[in-house]
């Protein structure tokens, strides 16, 4: 019995894990963009309830009107990819990608300003 004891201690953690990253579409850095600063780490990743993006704890952004959080692909903004308003303009943040969106589609995740149509800030991912 023993000899068992390790492997149920770890499915015991696995069960007790609420969300377990799947898949991930890539994590980058943002650059700022059209005058202002955005700053920090950005993950994209699925879970077992699908896509999220996690701004990191360094992530930063000088402020704008209508900063929303968004996707592209090749350094240009998709439109119509810009799905939820930014929170904050600083520290952890999660996001849950809406179904209609999938994000293995982009190799960019934007900070856009919607109200402007331009970008505040971006992170290339990368695997």
């Amino acid at each position: 019995m023993k000899l068992f004891a390790p492997f149920l201690l770890i499915a015991a953690m696995a069960v007790a894990l609420p969300q377990i990253a799947l898949a991930g579409a890539g994590s980058g850095s943002f650059t700022g963009a059209s005058g202002h600063v955005t700053s920090g780490s950005v993950e994209v990743i699925q879970t077992g309830d699908g896509w999220e993006v996690h701004l990191k704890d360094d992530f930063a952004f000088d402020g704008a009107p209508d900063p929303r959080v968004g996707f592209g692909q090749g350094g240009k903004f998709a439109k119509g990819t810009d799905f939820e308003p930014l929170r904050q303009n600083a520290g952890a943040q999660v996001y849950k990608v809406p179904a209609e969106i999938n994000p293995d589609d982009f190799d960019t995740v934007f900070i856009w300003c919607r109200k402007f149509s331009v970008p505040l800030g971006s992170a290339a991912l990368g695997n």
